[in-house]
């Protein structure tokens, strides 16, 4: 007799780690016999393994192509926006820094909410924080290049979701 979290061990391998059935019966130190047992139990019982392990498989495939959707589309909103104030000419070089600055605050956040959601974005999410300390940075001292790097930081945040992305 089995203890109940060995079923479970068995479970969690085959469904959510993909492995084969005689792998999760390995990992959790009981006889393929036994698995093939617990899991045709178990779809008896309405818990049918293969298809928990599709919508495992679906939802992580499909949680970081909606990410990665959410990223291209505020990339695009992003670099219009910045396009934007760069042809304004109300715009003093301190507003532009202020306007940059937000911008660079909503990317962070929106770079940390993406990692949260896959973490593979985590590195994306460091790196748009660097980008907005730098920044705020210049805002703060440098305000009268503020322009110029609005200039440069359109081109280079489209670099950072390709390198990082």
């Amino acid at each position: 007799m089995h203890a109940p979290e060995k079923r479970s061990l068995v479970r969690a391998a085959y469904v959510y780690q993909r492995q084969q059935l005689p792998a999760a019966a390995e990992q959790a130190d009981v006889s393929l016999a036994t698995a093939r047992r617990w899991k045709a139990d178990a779809e008896t019982e309405g818990d049918d393994w293969d298809k928990a392990r599709s919508v495992a498989s679906l939802a992580d495939t499909g949680r970081a192509t909606i990410v990665q959707g959410v990223i291209e589309d505020y990339l695009k909103l992003h670099q219009s926006t910045i396009a934007q104030i760069m042809e304004a000419r109300d715009f003093s070089p301190l507003a532009k820094a202020e306007a940059l600055s937000r911008l660079a605050d909503a990317f962070t956040k929106i770079m940390s909410a993406s990692a949260k959601a896959s973490p593979e974005m985590g590195r994306l999410a460091i790196a748009t924080d660097v980008v907005k300390r730098l920044t705020d940075f210049v805002g703060a001292r440098f305000p009268k290049h503020a322009a110029a790097l609005l200039e440069v930081m359109e081109p280079f945040a489209t670099e950072l979701a390709k390198s990082y992305g």
